[in-house]
């Protein structure tokens, strides 16, 4: 089934390769930050990308008609790390944040702007917890309101790359253009440990030793371990085993690594990945990409610190292809069942 999509917070693409792979058609991208827009241009054209702010391009006026609205949109007003870090900064956090926390309700006036079929959005798994659950209320409210049926699922990313990485991905399905009998049918991907490990992403050969962490922040990383496990908080650093699978990746690891090290050999401390490993812990290879009609090698073209984030902050392709394909589904059901529905009868009368 073929279908149109317009994407918010476009991001780096993930979006726009996975349901490009499951047969959709972009008809526009909007993206706040001109670093992201800049990689998105570099690998697939800046033609329909509308780069600014969601609240202020005037988006809702620009977007052509779609059969699917879709987004990742800012995860860190949710997030439990950024949640505390908000806290300890003394800020506010989720949808008291006046910078992110209320880009949902932008979303939301799209969404009864435009009435598309399929809203198809993705965040942190800590947004249905967040504030006792409060906010995940009023964002399934907001949706229902709205003519919406909101499924929703926890996935681990681990079932398509070797990354332990929950998000919540939320499908809600227009009641007016959908029976409900169809809108039943939906399930979401079951996630299964893929059998590619860590090693399946990395070098072979580191191409630059820089990556190795100094004396200065492996002894500081050591002694803050030491710390939080004296307090009973964690370890503060992960070594990983190469043949396991990595934890969550995230937009802060150009920091420290500290989320992801690996040991080397000959070398004297341990090692960040490389942003061309990360770009393959998220699943942006070019060769998953070329199976699906995609020619970009997904190239560098910003800093290692820019790359760090944009794939930190990135949403899984295969992740959303193997959902994508799900929604594709239910768009062919509801056709099958509107044919059936008007069908003649060849019942005799009388």
């Amino acid at each position: 089934m073929k279908f149109t999509y317009a994407e918010l917070f476009a991001g780096i693409g993930g979006f726009h390769i996975g349901l490009s792979a499951a047969g959709g058609t972009k008809v526009f991208a909007n993206e706040w930050d001109k670093y992201a827009a800049k990689t998105y241009s570099a690998w697939f054209g800046n033609e329909q990308l509308v780069v600014g702010d969601i609240r202020e391009v005037g988006v809702r006026k620009q977007i052509p008609k779609h059969d699917l609205l879709c987004g990742g949109f800012p995860c860190q007003p949710f997030s439990i790390a950024g949640v505390s870090k908000k806290i300890s900064l003394g800020r506010e956090h989720g949808f008291q944040d006046k910078e992110q926390g209320n880009l949902y309700f932008e979303i939301i006036k799209i969404v009864k702007s435009h009435k598309p079929k399929v809203v198809f959005l993705e965040n942190v798994k800590n947004l249905t917890r967040h504030d006792k659950g409060k906010t995940w209320e009023i964002i399934k409210n907001l949706l229902d309101k709205a003519g919406y049926e909101v499924k929703y699922s926890v996935i681990d990313a681990s079932g398509w790359v070797p990354q332990r990485r929950r998000r919540v991905f939320i499908v809600a399905f227009s009641r007016s253009h959908f029976d409900q009998q169809v809108i039943d049918k939906f399930s979401f991907p079951i996630s299964k440990e893929s059998e590619k490990k860590l090693n399946s992403i990395l070098h072979r050969k580191v191409p630059d030793k820089k990556y190795m962490l100094s004396d200065a922040l492996w002894s500081y990383l050591q002694n803050y371990s030491k710390k939080q496990r004296e307090r009973g908080n964690g370890f503060g650093y992960n070594l990983v085993d190469r043949k396991s699978t990595a934890p969550t990746i995230s937009a802060r690891y150009y920091k420290d690594g500290a989320e992801i090290l690996i040991n080397q050999k000959n070398w004297k401390n341990p090692r960040k990945l490389t942003p061309r490993e990360v770009a393959r812990l998220m699943g942006f290879n070019s060769k998953y990409a070329k199976q699906h009609g995609f020619t970009v090698d997904f190239p560098i073209v910003v800093s290692d610190v820019q790359a760090y984030k944009q794939f930190g902050n990135a949403v899984c392709p295969q992740v959303i292809e193997a959902i994508a394909h799900e929604i594709a589904r239910v768009f062919n059901l509801q056709k099958v069942f509107n044919a059936q529905r008007l069908r003649p009868s060849t019942k005799k009368v009388g």
